[in-house]
């Protein structure tokens, strides 16, 4: 684990060539593919190891900090502090990689909470309206908000039993009552950070804000830091979970349904993509608080593919803006007349969201669906609403902006560049390889 480790800090170093670390990323990328981790803890050392879950969250974080360089070359042909914002990209990749490799809770809410001061130094400074720094704020304070009750807990939980390692806890202390409102403390912050609906006002903010760095690293990454904590902290609590599991399925699938309606009424596109990832997660939701084999390997399947896929969507979504110069739906109208060949890829990634086959999406929505239904049979209502509107405001989305008649001021476009398409076939071919080889995703 050490050898990754000094291979991130390398990459600071030499932070100012941007194509090497372009290559350096997808090389690091590549060995940890090499390297795949069927069970147990491997690599210790220094508090730190990887298990299934973790690699493949390591290796997710990677891909997509490598496909944020590749999507974000403007920056570097404009000469906007590009130095400066490759840094922000690896320390947050640092900061990610410290996260899903701790072993000790301490170390993992540091790292958890490292995470945010990058991306908001990315949103802050390359955002593109004025109103950043009030969607940097909605971030942080819902952040923090959240975390510093799991703080406490952390500290209680120590207190109590004298460790913080991973599976070391003693489950029996957490089974009386009165633990209840440490349960709830401790969880708080994960949803947040998922975002459970009620706690999702931050993020479409962050997502409209942000530049498309962001949105990627965000949509990719950074909403997977809360469905990593539901599982690394759910067998802490396994007892009092099993009575208050109906409170967060409830809160996922009728909070899903109903951000799924919200979305068909969206007509910013990068607003849209942000409300989609939380009925998504929302599902993600369903399936870990259930805690069966069905719903957690469903969960991590559905975390993965919808990185890769609203990562991709956010990507080609800022392409059409670094041209039309808007995001609106009603102003981007007919891009498939001048812009054929990003249809294309407009259409494969739209299919992937509503999880058409053969993405990922569709395993794990399969899985998930299983894991929620065998567990109570009537949260059927609210999956149905997931998994129609899913369907219902992605076809919005690509019709609104494929078809129809073109915005008076478009007469010309570039219908992209070499580099463009690369990054969109990067995103999709995981999305919908990866399922061919789905026992990797599934040995947790």
């Amino acid at each position: 684990m050490l050898k990754y480790l000094f291979f991130i800090l390398s990459m600071i170093f030499v932070a100012r060539y941007w194509g090497l670390v372009q290559n350096l990323l997808f090389l690091g990328c590549f060995f940890l593919c090499l390297g795949v981790v069927d069970m147990g803890w491997v690599g210790l050392g220094l508090g730190l190891g990887m298990d299934s879950i973790g690699y493949i969250l390591i290796v997710l974080s990677f891909w997509i900090v490598a496909l944020v360089v590749k999507g974000s070359q403007k920056i570097e042909e404009n000469h906007n502090f590009s130095h400066l914002f490759m840094f922000m990209n690896i320390a947050l990749l640092l900061s990610l990689t410290f996260t899903f490799c701790c072993m000790d809770y301490l170390l993992f809410y540091i790292c958890f909470e490292a995470s945010l001061i990058p991306t908001l130094v990315l949103i802050l400074g390359w955002g593109y309206q004025p109103e950043r720094l009030q969607a940097g704020i909605y971030m942080l304070f819902y952040t923090l908000f959240g975390s510093l009750p799991l703080l406490v807990s952390i500290l209680m939980i120590y207190k109590v039993d004298c460790s913080l390692s991973f599976g070391f806890v003693d489950t029996k202390i957490m089974s009386n009552s009165i633990y209840c409102i440490w349960y709830f403390c401790t969880f708080f912050a994960f949803m947040v950070k998922l975002p459970m609906f009620g706690v999702h006002l931050w993020l479409p903010k962050a997502h409209v804000e942000a530049p498309v760095a962001g949105s990627m690293i965000l949509a990719g990454v950074l909403l997977k830091l809360g469905g990593y904590g539901l599982i690394r902290v759910s067998p802490i609590f396994l007892e009092i979970g099993k009575s208050f599991s109906w409170v967060w399925v409830s809160l996922g699938a009728m909070g899903g349904g109903l951000i799924s309606v919200l979305c068909l009424r969206q007509t910013d596109m990068k607003a849209l993509i942000a409300y989609s990832s939380v009925a998504h997660m929302g599902l993600v939701l369903c399936g870990l608080m259930v805690f069966s084999s069905w719903g957690v390997v469903g969960g991590v399947v559905v975390m993965v593919g919808h990185g890769l896929c609203s990562s991709g969507l956010f990507c080609v979504a800022n392409m059409v803006y670094e041209r039309v110069g808007s995001r609106s739906l009603s102003v981007s109208k007919g891009l498939m007349n001048f812009m054929p060949s990003m249809a294309m890829w407009w259409f494969l990634l739209s299919a992937s969201n509503m999880a058409a086959p053969p993405s990922l999406n569709l395993l794990g929505e399969i899985s998930l669906i299983i894991g929620v239904l065998s567990w109570v049979k009537v949260s059927f209502m609210g999956l149905i609403l997931i998994s129609f509107f899913s369907a219902a405001y992605t076809l919005y989305m690509f019709s609104m902006s494929q078809h129809g008649k073109l915005f008076t001021t478009l007469s010309s476009c570039c219908c992209g560049q070499v580099r463009e398409y690369l990054v969109l076939a990067l995103h999709w071919l995981p999305l919908n390889i990866m399922i061919l080889k789905s026992s990797v995703l599934v040995i947790l």
